[in-house]
């Protein structure tokens, strides 16, 4: 779909108190995505255009809840075609320099010029079809400026209040968005999420994850933490694992040996609750280097055989893709840290309008990218993609089914 009707499809559906409003935005969000990361000045068509779009970012009366909520809905009708979801999570500052807007931001451990505001982001994808089918939940947040460097805070904060309940909170989201499909996801979280009052809370609901392991705890199997019980391991074998590149670090493929077996996580000294019953999958680089690939991957998957530790470890490689859509938000793509908007109102508008629009570029560059015999009746049914054909081509219908990199270009 062009990006009028993509923008009418995701935002079309937004209560903003007033249909003129939604109108506006989906005018907007269609401007914007035609030339993402330009300002307004550039990409409207005439001066009342260009004022039509600061107004309404400048609208008291529009909340980017109800905003986002319009593309979650998309997102979560989307989920309903497919059989199994990787709930790709990760957490971001969006940081800004101006000072008009400093005042009402928070820090972002950046250094004293820099304020800005944290987003935990969680994207849906789906691993049978390569799909990456939307955005489904968003938080954001600031920091108080007067916590900034004061540790023995954080200690003394309860759970609920702390910024780690980020991933529970996610989940609650999602779960109430999803409803019954919620059996189907597989959360995937980074080592920030290796929290056990997060892990606790996933067990009780009976949600799905592969969280990475941040610390060797103490298990019920050994008298060794984790780590080190993981190392007397049988391997089940080898594979290869692309690293990308990011920041200083080069692009290069890592051979990691495999291991798995069922671990009990014991209940932490400081902590209440009961022993937490997981799958374990490891997958480690002999180097001797201290970047070598080194991963403790902890699930609720059942893992028993090679192939099934092979699943958990691609699901977890999967996780790239958020972090490749928070560079696509902030600044690769609609470029919303060089936004020079007034106040952090008017800023939140904007980002939420932006984060919708960065999943399309990423989904866009993600489907280039895939080889061309992967069927496009992955992501349409052939009824969609005939018509499609029939109005972007010609009525003539090819003999094979075209490529799914031919239906998102």
């Amino acid at each position: 779909m062009n990006n009028a009707q993509w923008a009418k499809s995701t935002f079309g559906q937004a209560d903003l108190g007033d249909p003129r409003r939604t109108t506006r935005l989906v005018k907007l969000a269609e401007t914007l995505a035609n030339d993402p990361g330009k300002p307004f000045v550039s990409i409207t068509q005439s001066p009342a255009d260009m004022e039509g779009a600061y107004r309404f970012i400048r609208n008291e009366h529009v909340n980017a809840d109800a905003i986002a909520k319009a593309g979650y809905l998309v997102t979560a009708a989307q989920a309903a075609k497919h059989n199994l979801l990787l709930a790709l999570e990760d957490t971001t500052a969006i940081t800004y320099s101006h000072r008009s807007v400093r005042d009402e931001l928070g820090h972002v451990n950046q250094g004293n010029n820099y304020r800005g505001i944290l987003a935990h982001s969680v994207l849906l994808f789906a691993p049978e079809q390569q799909e990456l089918v939307g955005l489904i939940e968003q938080s954001r947040w600031t920091r108080d400026i007067s916590t900034r460097g004061k540790k023995h805070v954080r200690t003394q904060t309860p759970y609920e209040e702390k910024e780690s309940f980020k991933w529970q909170s996610a989940s609650v989201n999602l779960s109430a968005r999803l409803g019954a499909k919620m059996a189907d996801v597989i959360s995937v979280c980074d080592r920030e999420a290796d929290i056990y009052e997060y892990l606790q809370y996933k067990l009780s609901k009976q949600h799905r994850f592969v969280v990475r392991s941040m610390q060797s705890r103490h298990i019920e199997q050994s008298e060794q933490k984790l780590y080190d019980y993981a190392a007397g391991l049988e391997s089940a074998g080898q594979k290869q694992i692309h690293i990308a590149q990011k920041g200083g670090r080069k692009a290069r493929t890592a051979t990691v040996d495999i291991v798995f077996a069922p671990v009990t996580l014991q209940v932490p000294a400081n902590k209440r609750g009961e022993s937490l019953s997981l799958y374990y999958v490891g997958c480690e680089e002999r180097a001797d280097d201290k970047n070598a690939l080194n991963w403790h991957l902890l699930t609720t998957e059942p893992v028993q055989s090679k192939a099934d530790a092979l699943n958990i470890i691609r699901y977890y490689e999967h996780r790239w893709l958020v972090e490749e859509y928070h560079k696509a938000w902030k600044t690769d793509g609609t470029d919303i840290e060089n936004a020079r908007l007034q106040s952090k109102d008017n800023i939140e508008r904007l980002v939420t309008i932006s984060a919708f629009i960065a999943v399309r570029i990423v989904q866009l560059k993600f489907a280039r990218e895939q080889p061309d015999e992967i069927s496009c009746e992955q992501v349409l049914s052939p009824k969609a993609w005939k018509l499609l054909w029939i109005k972007r081509v010609s009525r003539t219908l090819p003999d094979t089914v075209p490529s799914m990199k031919w239906a998102y270009t």
